[in-house]
């Protein structure tokens, strides 16, 4: 299935005195060397546990990551994308979830407005979700529109390995009006090298085997979820995927902003990650009906 644009059906688609400088620049010294230390990924990030519904900053071990963990350390967010200013086009509210949100009010979502809803099911070929089963069925069952998406850890193992991975557990997909295709969540590395110590060709080769392996097993061609800026840098802006693959745009701001080559629009946009209740919301981009378009396939 190619991508749908919100008007199309289904099927076609950012002076000091001398001592005093000396002291303020070995004071800069000093701190340099501390920042390096307790840099994200590095080993004197000391790992800690965290609550459910709270966010760590850097993830403290493998599994723990959530979707835009990256680009907020990575990119940030301005304070436009707090609000959502996301203008006058049709637009349907969304969140994403992961362990970090453990037991979410879906009751509460639903009553302030969103209609769908994304939870991670699977990260790398190691990692489920403990908390998939109530928020993938509780979202479902407040009468959202939902689907699961996959954390990638590209160095970790092959994309079709990944892929069956995320199928066998929790990214299937079923005709049924309220499952969304699964997403591949491929951004900024929060664990270490920002692109997973891939050559731009290896990255791109790597997102391909785990799209074709995807729709293999599913029927469904996978959305993808990242932001301009990381796919510029490690697919070197590989425009090759936009026919096939629904865009999920990162950017924390007042709009979508640029984005990637090979796609003309965007389905999803992640604007903030302080939203309430959850903290990650989103916009489809397009009708209601459109967003039951993409779930029927």
């Amino acid at each position: 299935m190619s991508a749908i644009r919100p008007d199309e059906s289904p099927h076609h688609p950012r002076q000091y005195p001398s001592t005093a400088r000396h002291l303020a620049a070995a004071t800069g010294l000093v701190l340099g060397l501390l920042g390096t230390l307790l840099l994200p990924g590095t080993a004197s990030a000391a790992p800690r546990e965290d609550a459910p519904g709270t966010l760590p900053t850097p993830p403290p071990a493998p599994g723990q990551a959530w979707m835009g963990a990256g680009v907020q350390m990575h990119e940030g967010e301005q304070e436009a994308g707090v609000r959502g200013d996301v203008g006058t086009a049709a637009t349907v509210e969304g969140v994403d979830v992961s362990s970090h949100q453990g037991n979410v009010d879906w009751g509460a979502l639903y009553r302030s407005g969103v209609r769908w809803a994304y939870s991670k099911a699977t990260e790398g070929t190691s990692y489920k979700n403990p908390y998939f089963a109530q928020q993938y069925n509780g979202s479902y069952r407040s009468g959202m529109i939902r689907g699961a998406y996959h954390f990638a850890v590209p160095s970790s193992s092959s994309g079709a390995t990944q892929a069956k991975y995320f199928a066998d557990n929790g990214g299937g997909w079923s005709k049924d009006g309220k499952t969304l295709p699964g997403v591949l969540d491929i951004e900024y590395n929060p664990y270490g090298s920002t692109c997973y110590g891939l050559s731009q060709s290896a990255m791109v080769s790597w997102i391909r085997d785990f799209t074709r392996t995807y729709k293999a097993r599913t029927g469904r061609d996978a959305v993808i979820y990242t932001t301009t800026d990381w796919w510029t840098r490690c697919t070197g802006n590989n425009g090759g995927f936009g026919s096939t693959n629904p865009l999920w745009i990162a950017r924390y701001a007042s709009s979508p902003g640029t984005l990637p080559a090979g796609w003309g629009f965007h389905t999803f946009w992640q604007y903030t990650s302080k939203g309430p209740i959850v903290g990650d919301h989103n916009k489809f981009n397009g009708a209601y009906d459109r967003l039951k378009a993409l779930a029927n396939g």
